[in-house]
């Protein structure tokens, strides 16, 4: 059984309280005419899709070229990541999952919606909505599906639930033909859902 005690639990609320506050300070700042919405938006996207996950990028780029790290992660994860400077609140105990030809993961929270924010970023909406939590659990394969990722058919998931105790990244297989790319351009063909197993990582072309 999950100890959450960090979140309070609406389950299958839209809000948690504290976001239902948030939420409620923001309607109230906008009609004074304090701040901008559409900024905020933009701010939020920034750190959900771009500068939170591009941490994570670079924990699996150097998994993928220095074996000796790959096998630091598998061992002590966390520390593995604090050595690149990546810690802090919602990211003091992590596990990595490699992708292989043989397992593919797929991380949830069926919860809440623990996330490993030092190295993902700020959680995206579907993460922490009642359909993802309990449909990944469910059927993997047919979220993939919606997802765009159609896996082998000999290929199993494996589905790992983050808690308050302990987050997950996934290292994604390495795509083929690059192994002449240096570690900040393989990070750039690592994205946020690779991380989570929602996605896979982009082939050699593909990144921008």
């Amino acid at each position: 059984m999950h100890d959450h005690d960090e979140h309070d639990h609406g389950h299958d609320n839209h809000f948690s309280e504290i976001e239902a506050r948030v939420k409620a300070l923001e309607t109230v700042l906008t009609q004074k005419g304090l701040i901008d919405p559409a900024a905020i938006d933009v701010i939020v996207d920034t750190y959900e899709t771009k500068i939170g996950p591009r941490n994570g990028a670079r924990v699996v780029a150097k998994a993928w070229s220095e074996p000796e790290f790959a096998d630091w992660l598998r061992s002590d994860a966390t520390a593995a990541i604090a050595s690149l400077g990546y810690t802090g609140r919602q990211g003091e105990h992590m596990r990595a999952v490699f992708n292989t030809p043989e397992t593919h993961n797929l991380v949830v929270c069926t919860l809440c919606s623990c996330y490993p924010w030092s190295v993902l970023g700020l959680p995206p909406v579907w993460y922490k909505a009642p359909p993802y939590r309990s449909r990944a659990v469910i059927d993997p394969r047919g979220v993939l599906d919606e997802f765009g990722v159609t896996l082998p058919e000999g290929q199993k998931i494996r589905v790992w639930d983050s808690t308050a105790e302990l987050r997950y990244i996934v290292i994604p297989e390495r795509p083929a033909d690059t192994e002449g790319l240096d570690q900040e351009a393989l990070a750039d063909l690592v994205t946020r859902d690779s991380m989570i197993g929602t996605g896979l990582a982009k082939l050699v072309g593909e990144a921008r």
